[in-house]
């Protein structure tokens, strides 16, 4: 077994990626598993399991979290292939309404994050959340990837990731105190004025 999460950031992020996945199956299996339990089944230490999730709390929370999230092949299922916006709108709403669903355990893992963000630093390499917005927004824009030049299609893929997800809903909610519709319509205009900029963009 491993005993730490030394590697690239790849390797960190397929860890703690390993050891959602194996939380899920055990989960799944009908058990409330603990932290060790979950280590064994994602074959690595307990104290590299501690390094990402310091409260078994947290992993198990963030494993549901980790199945709610929508699977890009079943999203785009039947989207419009050659439609930048409209394939973009699909990972919003999709997003959104697993973010209405689930904002409370949202917040709850928010909490978790902020407070790793205000540790000692020894633990910086390793990563704090799973990425999931980022790999919808990638597949969202693969088949249209031709409409933009590679390093606009790099910026237009994180600034997007911006608007996209629980952060957007806390900012519209709790920061511009809109609602539900407002918050929809606000987020269509800057993902339509991204996706605009970013085919304009001369940027090689």
């Amino acid at each position: 077994m491993s005993d730490t999460p030394a590697g690239r950031p790849n390797q960190r992020r397929r860890t703690r990626k390993d050891l959602l996945q194996a939380a899920t199956r055990l989960v799944r299996q009908g058990r409330k598993p603990n932290l060790e339990e979950i280590a064994e089944e994602a074959m690595v230490s307990r104290a590299t399991a501690y390094r990402y999730f310091q409260k078994v709390d947290a992993l198990l929370l963030e494993a549901a979290l980790d199945v709610a999230t929508p699977d890009a092949d079943a999203l785009f299922e039947h989207a419009p292939k050659e439609d930048a916006v409209a394939r973009v709108e699909w990972v919003d709403d999709a997003l959104h309404e697993m973010v209405l669903a689930n904002e409370a355990q949202l917040r709850m893992m928010l909490v978790h994050s902020l407070q790793r963000g205000i540790g000692d630093g020894d633990d910086d390499a390793v990563p704090a959340r799973q990425n999931r917005r980022t790999p919808l927004i990638e597949a969202a824009l693969a088949p249209v990837r031709k409409q933009f030049k590679p390093a606009a299609l790099k910026q237009l893929t994180r600034a997007l990731a911006l608007v996209i997800g629980t952060e957007a809903m806390v900012v519209c909610k709790d920061v511009l105190q809109i609602d539900d519709a407002e918050a929809r319509k606000a987020k269509r205009w800057a993902i339509r004025a991204m996706i605009e900029a970013a085919r304009k963009s001369d940027v090689a």
